[in-house]
């Protein structure tokens, strides 16, 4: 018999590509949507539009699909949960008390959903076949002046990732010229190259104890523009810890920039 599976999708191609993995595993794929997801509704029974706004509703729909797990796939934009932080809904009111850090939002996901029994589902079994395993992705290596940095951010990029600060950095001429916080990888990556000038790299590394339930790391074609518009020239990421989409778009994108793109294991 085919089990429930509340899928809860952000925004992007990833929830798509997670149902239908899903569905070949033998779930049933119910979908609540709170961002444009392409690809989503092909692979789900059903699909229910949902908001932050109504988190209410959401919860009282997924009390009547009655799943047995739970699946967190997507872009969630933290911007807007704090744009809707005063809501005057009691569940999101509850929501709040454990503030809008990451361990606060998924101790509060997990105690709702547990008071529901339904499980919360680490997303890599769903998404193993885009994560970065191999050492380079490109024709180009970094130079030798290129991997000096990029070692340098990675050690940095890792041990603010165990505060939960953010996961990239920019790096330039012995200098971090941008680490990311709120905004995000590839605004994080405008903010630097607009700091640096051309030339300058990214690195995006991992939290050792990071939540695959709740957040998988990704780089996209969105990804390498930012770094081609602003001149940025080696990218480097953990390696079997970040997922890689739009793989087409970001290779030809590294071509015309002539973008380097490795991945690096826990040593740098």
């Amino acid at each position: 018999m085919e089990r429930p599976l509340a899928l809860m999708a952000g925004a992007g191609v990833l929830p798509g590509r997670a149902a239908a993995e899903a569905r070949r595993q033998g779930w049933r794929v119910v979908a609540f949507a709170f961002d444009d997801a392409p690809g989503l509704a092909e692979s789900a029974e059903r699909v229910i539009p949902s908001r932050l706004t109504g988190i209410q509703s959401t919860l009282d729909e997924l009390a009547g699909v009655r799943p047995s797990a739970a699946l967190f796939v997507g872009k969630f934009w933290k911007q807007e949960a704090f744009a809707q932080a005063t809501a005057p809904q009691a569940a999101w009111q509850r929501a709040m008390d454990g503030g809008l850090a990451d361990s606060g939002i998924a101790d509060t996901i997990l105690a709702t959903f547990g008071a529901m029994d339904i499980e919360v589902l680490d997303q890599r079994p769903f998404l193993a076949r885009w994560m970065v395993t191999q050492g380079s992705l490109t024709a180009r290596c970094p130079s030798e002046g290129e991997w000096a940095e990029l070692r340098a951010g990675f050690r940095l990029a890792k041990e603010l990732a165990g505060y939960a600060i953010g996961q990239t950095v920019v790096r330039s001429r012995g200098v971090t010229v941008a680490v990311e916080a709120v905004e995000g990888t590839d605004a994080t990556i405008r903010r630097g190259s607009r700091l640096a000038g051309p030339g300058a790299v990214v690195v995006k590394a991992v939290a050792a104890a990071h939540d695959y339930r709740f957040d998988m790391p990704t780089i996209g074609a969105g990804t390498l523009l930012a770094m081609e518009e602003g001149g940025a020239t080696a990218l480097a990421v953990e390696r079997g810890k970040v997922l890689l989409v739009d793989g087409d778009e970001v290779a030809a994108v590294a071509r015309r920039a002539a973008i380097a793109i490795v991945s690096v294991g826990d040593d740098g």
